[in-house]
């Protein structure tokens, strides 16, 4: 009995381990707000308001201007990641500079996204200005594990900049 009670729990175990990452798991949504993103940036920040359709300015209690940001939200239907759309925020200071780039909620493996996260991925874009960022091109495939994550992140983050240069503010 304790041996087949012994082998049904190896058996349960290494079923669990090899089924990871291959497509068996379940997709669960990880809800993450934009402005939960750009508070890890500027903690003071109390809301976004509207420059035009794609710049937003990240303001204080007082409406100080912090910061921008951009969403490709409206824009990412088409980019599907492993699961699902995979928009993504870009976090700027004053000056238009990239001060950190993140996923919003997406459908994606977390683990794959912790992947992403431990390598620096979404660091790629960081102290470069808009026009810099689009020239940059961050090398997914070298993300072995979560190229398509990766993939995906990178093609939202080129149209919001692109988005962004098309309708350009002072």
């Amino acid at each position: 009995m304790k041996k087949t009670a012994s082998l049904f729990i190896i058996f349960t175990i290494t079923t669990i381990i090899y089924s990871q990452g291959r497509g068996k798991e379940v997709p669960v949504l990880k809800e993450i707000s934009g402005l939960e993103v750009i508070k890890s940036v500027y903690p003071q920040a109390t809301g976004v308001e509207k420059v035009n359709e794609v710049w937003f300015k990240i303001v204080d209690s007082g409406k100080k201007v912090l910061g921008y940001t951009l969403s490709s939200k409206p824009y990412s239907e088409g980019i599907i990641g492993y699961h699902k759309t995979t928009p993504a925020i870009v976090i700027m200071d004053k000056d238009k500079v990239i001060k950190k780039v993140a996923i919003l909620s997406h459908w994606e493996t977390t683990a794959y996204v912790a992947k992403l996260d431990r390598l620096k991925f979404f660091d790629n874009w960081n102290g470069l200005t808009v026009e810099g960022a689009l020239k940059k091109k961050a090398a997914a495939d070298s993300y072995t594990g979560a190229t398509i994550t990766a993939d995906a992140v990178t093609k939202n983050v080129e149209i919001v900049l692109k988005k962004a240069t098309e309708n350009k503010i002072n």
